[in-house]
């Protein structure tokens, strides 16, 4: 059963070919789980990152580097669901 203050994530970006696509993670966890995955040029962590701010860095699995991505930092309350969002 899924509560209503969990974590999800999801693609934000319609169905069909563009250039880029965009995956949303919302909730009190969604800058944790980030940082899992996340490797900043310029930031060390995910939460150090400030909010309503773009950061560029690499998307990493076992410790190589899968794309290059963008990620924006919305912190809770003064977003749409007034959680904390994340934005790859």
């Amino acid at each position: 059963m899924t509560k209503f203050d969990d974590t999800i994530a999801g693609i934000s970006t319609a169905p069909g070919v563009a250039g880029i696509s965009i995956i949303r993670i919302s909730g009190a966890s969604a800058r944790e789980l980030v940082n899992g995955l996340f490797r900043s040029k310029r930031y060390e962590n995910v939460s150090q990152i400030p909010d309503k701010t773009i950061a560029y860095g690499w998307i990493e699995a076992d410790g190589r580097g899968v794309d290059e991505v963008l990620i924006s930092i919305m912190l809770k309350p003064f977003t749409f669901t007034a959680e904390d969002i994340v934005e790859i």
